[in-house]
């Protein structure tokens, strides 16, 4: 008899998304005259940068002529992108080889099919509040999860003591949800665990491009000892607005090694085997991104989600609402007013000013009290539901 992936099992019923998803159809079907003001799910609001778009539209033509015509592509990246990328890299003064990046269909996807380099044996080590992704693929997996809590208190971002132990260290920075951003010195700490203690960090710097304090690490790899210790998922979903068009990057040093094993190599072999490549015309928009012009026009959209982030944290400021995130990152991680609970503060403002956040407890307990808003939506809605809010709490 076949016997099912039975750690589908151990899955919470429904996906938090989805969750709130169903709690906002209910409110629609009885209100169904209502305008809903959504701060939860980050998707982005504006369109492909206009670099993008033409370099779309070239791509479609050079599949329209037989000379120019591309069929399947490199199972790693094209060489072109995987250039790009690893000059995006240099320019920052982080030495990144081409062949040690990756490219892929988005950070969600690699963050999954990463673990598919590691014995399920290893313990996987993650930040709460966390990124729900983390916990599922690893749940699937059947792997053991150390759950590091992390509060108010430390700034959400957490230490490795002598009581930590994990083969696997998932670290997200920016955060998602809490917005909060390591310094240079706290991942040094981290990078120096990990290679005193053999482990592997899984860094995912999906969100690097929103950081405005240049203090801060853009990439875990301006940090010395990171090349034999990390790995570094990044995304140009929120980056560049390719959450519907989807394309992502990875980068494995060469130095990375464990038992012998280069894990550079072996993701090699694990995309050549189990994917055909990002599409032609994917690869070939994206690189517009890492263009002067792609840069300039992608980072005035990105100073558009900050003006809303600005918004939403001179609204906080005004009701007296603790809140971190917003200046380095496209997320406000804010504690909910008169000790209310997650779900019971996204009720409230569901029901009473129809303003859509995301219940913090769905990110792990230590949110709990706790809901997070997304900076994405579009300036003249994101105004409408700030000062929708600062009416409905000066109550």
């Amino acid at each position: 008899m076949l016997i099912p992936n039975m750690n589908y099992s151990h899955l919470k019923d429904s996906y938090l998304f989805y969750n709130i998803a169903q709690k906002v159809k209910a409110y629609l079907e009885e209100h169904p005259d209502a305008h809903i003001y959504r701060l939860g799910i980050g998707d982005v609001s504006l369109p492909l940068c206009d670099a993008v778009i033409k370099g779309l539209h070239q791509a479609a033509e050079d599949q329209a002529d037989a000379a120019t015509f591309n069929g399947y592509m490199p199972e790693c990246g094209a060489p072109f992108l995987r250039t790009a990328v690893g000059d995006y890299y240099r320019g920052r003064g982080v030495q990144v080889a081409d062949d040690e990046v990756f490219i892929s269909s988005g950070a969600s996807d690699e963050l999954g099919d990463i673990l598919d380099l590691f014995d399920r044996v290893n313990r996987s080590l993650i930040i709460e509040p966390a990124y729900p992704a983390y916990v599922d693929a690893n749940i699937m997996g059947g792997r053991e999860i150390v759950h590091l809590p992390s509060s108010r208190e430390n700034g959400f971002l957490p230490l490795p003591d002598e009581s930590t132990e994990a083969e696997l260290i998932y670290l997200c920075s920016p955060n998602n949800p809490t917005g909060a951003v390591f310094s240079r010195e706290q991942l040094k700490k981290w990078v120096d665990f990990a290679n005193a203690h053999g482990s592997v960090i899984i860094f995912d710097a999906a969100y690097e491009a929103f950081i405005e304090d240049e203090s801060l690490p853009h990439s875990i790899f301006e940090i010395e000892g990171a090349r034999t210790c990390a790995i570094e998922i990044c995304s140009l979903s929120k980056t560049a607005g390719f959450t519907g068009t989807r394309l992502g990057y990875t980068v494995i040093p060469k130095e990375l090694e464990r038992c012998g094993m280069k894990l550079n190599d072996m993701w090699i072999r694990c995309r050549t085997t189990k994917t055909n490549g990002v599409s032609y015309v994917i690869q070939r928009a994206a690189l517009e991104v890492f263009t002067p012009e792609g840069q300039k026009q992608i980072h005035a959209n990105i100073d558009i989600y900050k003006n809303n982030a600005r918004t939403l944290m001179k609204a906080l400021d005004e009701l007296g609402i603790w809140y971190t995130g917003g200046k380095n990152a496209p997320y406000i991680w804010l504690r909910c007013p008169n000790n209310m609970g997650s779900w019971e503060f996204f009720d409230f403002l569901l029901n009473e000013a129809q303003i859509v956040g995301t219940p913090g407890e769905g990110f792990g307990r230590c949110g709990e009290g706790y809901l997070r808003f997304s900076t994405f939506g579009s300036p003249s809605e994101t105004e409408k539901a700030a000062e929708r809010l600062v009416a409905l709490l000066k109550k």
